[in-house]
């Protein structure tokens, strides 16, 4: 088990790798000044020579791939300054060292991974992140329990009646729901539940997870705004998961082990939960991580629909203002998500079905 836990973090380093040169190399070659973004298009060049100097744009890519390198790893390497007082090392950047060695001319320090400044709020990237990942984790999970809940629950009633009304009607909801694009579903969402039915539901439209007091009182908790968001982005995995649990459980159903306890005389209902559901469900929790991943890293649209003030809604909002750190960190940020989901949902798999170890 062990070896089969290092081969998975073995992988996912080396995709993650993969994923900060992709990165790099394609905001860097991408048209555009960063100094001239910060400065405005008025900028003299001398101005915009001195932003590129404090930004190591000046300097050949190369080198800027180190630097970056250097920024994102937990173990950094610096020199001394120009002036020869003190190592180039910011703590406004980086924030401080956690453990550091020094000579006379280096310094390793281990400090937390740096995603840089933004360019138009000079705020640390990693900190604007984080502010908005908890919002999106929040809305993501509850729209994944609310999917798995009733996914799973539904399966079951398919299976257990298969080729009923219920069985029929949920694969029309299936296709419905997984051809259902994620802005469209909002949109309809917010108009039938926060318009057409607002005397009923009292919904907002548009609003995160808290809101401004009309009273000038500061900021309150309002749930009422993570329903109309967690319900839209928790259809399409519900639909999937809904026939997985009805086309897993039927499968296990029908193998002899089951047949071996119905002849033994065991109840239904124990057969379905002792032995087939817990079987059955391999699949599923394999697609709910997988989903669950997608959910953190594809909400763009609906917390921007929503106004929800998530990881998604920073990304729009720096794509609007060319703010390529904020960009690259948010692309950065959700790829170790996903490899890190990946990574556990392996790892869960494998303790549940110790044949996916042998294979390994």
């Amino acid at each position: 088990m062990i070896q089969f836990v290092f081969q998975r973090l073995g992988y996912g380093i080396l995709v993650l790798l993969g994923v900060v040169v992709v990165i790099f190399f394609l905001f860097n070659i991408l048209p555009g000044d960063p100094a001239r973004m910060m400065l405005g298009q008025r900028a003299d060049s001398a101005s915009v020579a001195v932003v590129k100097k404090e930004l190591g744009t000046d300097k050949p890519l190369y080198i800027q791939f180190a630097s970056y390198l250097n920024d994102l790893s937990p173990l950094s390497f610096h020199t001394l300054n120009q002036s020869g007082s003190s190592f180039n090392y910011d703590p406004a950047k980086y924030g401080m060292p956690l453990y550091f060695l020094s000579s006379k001319k280096f310094m390793v320090a281990v400090k937390y991974p740096c995603l840089r400044q933004s360019y138009q709020t000079r705020r640390n990237v990693s900190e604007l992140l984080f502010e908005s990942f908890i919002n999106t984790f929040i809305l993501a999970v509850v729209a994944m329990i609310f999917a798995l809940l009733a996914g799973i629950g539904l399966g079951v009633v398919c299976a257990l009646y298969k080729n009923s009304f219920i069985d029929r009607l949920s694969l029309v909801f299936s296709v419905l729901g997984m051809s259902l694009p994620s802005f469209f579903a909002a949109i309809l969402n917010a108009w039938i539940f926060a318009f057409v039915l607002v005397r009923f539901t009292h919904l907002n439209m548009a609003g995160s997870l808290f809101s401004v007091d009309d009273l000038g009182r500061g900021e309150y908790l309002d749930l009422k705004n993570l329903i109309l968001p967690a319900l839209t982005l928790g259809i399409r995995p519900l639909a999937i998961i809904v026939e997985l649990t009805r086309n897993s459980l039927l499968e296990v159903m029908s193998q002899d082990y089951i047949r071996t306890a119905k002849a033994k005389g065991l109840s239904s209902r124990r057969i379905l939960f002792k032995h087939a559901l817990k079987n059955a469900l391999n699949p599923v929790i394999t697609a709910a991580t997988g989903w669950l991943a997608s959910l953190l890293a594809g909400a763009v649209f609906v917390e921007y629909i929503f106004d929800w003030k998530g990881i998604g809604l920073v990304i729009v909002n720096a794509l609007d203002k060319y703010d390529f750190p904020v960009i690259m960190g948010a692309v950065l940020f959700i790829s170790v998500i996903l490899i890190i989901i990946n990574i556990l949902a392996d790892i869960l798999y494998g303790v549940i079905d110790p044949r996916v170890r042998l294979r390994a």
